[in-house]
């Protein structure tokens, strides 16, 4: 996330225009976020240094954030990590976790945030359940859900065009189809794929999901086995809650486009998915810049391009431009077609863009789209 842009950015101010709630999805990033903090000076700390410190350091502001609009406004606010471990997202750790995203809540409203949006598992491990963090404080919390989703639909769109196809010819699979994510995927493009396939763990709501989905699509097919339905996907969209990426999707189609929307990433393909067509989703790029202070842009978001955070994130930096200090996007299942290109034209408006297509450190380029062209050919 994040290179220098032009202006300084103010500290100790005590009242931020928005606060960023994260965390680091690997020990490598929280190795990296670990040293920058401690500076040049002291003694590089080992990775079995921070495994043992990591989880004593109460949630807290690691750096400053600057954003600005293509249109020549700013808004000033905290990143916030609440510092999980990276090995301890499942189940067991829950309520453990919990208790850190409320204390880094307790940690924006000290800031002064009048809008805090939560990265990463913080969402997912409220089920989006904004009114569990303080209430009545001054701050507003957004789980920044929308504009994620804008993202990905608006990625997927034109990872088809690319390859030369149009999503109207393409059957859609939604990976974490009952998540918020997922069914607000899901939502906007039953209408607007050729089939559609979910996929999730919970059967019950596995089958709920399916039966709202069916009038746009009654066609449409459901299965708790991922295996089951990669043979007729054309498009996948990975948006489940995983610890790690633990999802095998080696016996997709060399033409299937891979949207990896997971954080953690969700996709494991044992190194083929450099001839595939896969990028991360959910992840837009400002146009105007941003400004971390310290810079932590190499530590907190190491992509092969500058400005980039994740949607979850850029919806809070965005309502703040916009000085519209209010819920957006919380709950699960309540992210609607009218929401998603309401937080989109926003985005638009403000040079929020889509990310240039990427995985981990690999960028698109002409090359690779001409190959898959060929492939499909």
């Amino acid at each position: 996330m994040g290179c220098p842009a032009p202006g300084l950015i103010r500290h100790g101010s005590g009242s931020a225009d928005f606060a960023l709630i994260g965390h680091s999805d690997s020990w490598a990033s929280s190795v990296a976020v670990m040293q920058a903090l401690r500076g040049t000076g002291p003694r590089p700390l080992s990775d079995a240094d921070v495994r043992e410190i990591l989880p004593w350091i109460p949630p807290r502001t690691v750096c400053r954030v600057l954003v600005r609009s293509q249109l020549g406004t700013e808004a000033r606010g905290v990143y916030i990590d609440s510092f999980i471990s990276p090995d301890q997202l499942e189940p067991p750790f829950h309520h453990a976790n919990v208790r850190r995203i409320r204390e880094a809540a307790d940690c924006a409203v000290r800031e002064g945030a009048s809008i805090a949006t939560l990265g990463g598992f913080s969402s997912i491990l409220l089920e989006g359940r904004v009114e569990l963090l303080p209430p009545d404080c001054g701050t507003v919390f957004t789980t920044g859900n929308t504009l994620t989703v804008a993202y990905i639909v608006h990625g997927v769109a034109e990872a088809a065009r690319l390859s030369g196809r149009s999503l109207s010819d393409l059957t859609l699979l939604i990976v974490g189809a009952t998540g918020d994510v997922g069914s607000g995927c899901g939502r906007y493009l039953a209408p607007r794929v050729k089939r559609l396939l979910i996929c999730a763990r919970n059967p019950a709501r596995l089958t709920r999901e399916l039966e709202s989905l069916r009038h746009h699509d009654p066609q449409a097919r459901a299965a708790t086995e991922v295996a089951e339905l990669l043979p007729e996907a054309d498009v996948i969209i990975c948006a489940a809650s995983l610890p790690s990426s633990s999802l095998d999707l080696s016996r997709t189609g060399r033409e299937a486009i891979v949207c990896d929307a997971g954080y953690p990433r969700n996709v494991r393909f044992g190194g083929e998915e450099t001839d595939r067509m896969v990028f991360s989703g959910g992840m837009g790029q400002v146009k105007a810049g941003i400004r971390l202070e310290p810079n932590l842009s190499q530590s907190l978001s190491p992509h092969p391009f500058p400005n980039i955070a994740y949607g979850c994130l850029l919806e809070g930096m965005l309502l703040a431009l916009e000085k519209r200090f209010e819920s957006f996007s919380r709950g699960r299942g309540h992210i609607t077609v009218e929401k998603v290109d309401e937080i989109w034209d926003l985005a638009q408006k403000h040079g929020f863009d889509l990310a240039p297509f990427f995985y981990g450190e690999r960028p698109w380029d002409e090359a690779f789209v001409g190959s898959t062209r060929q492939v499909l050919s």
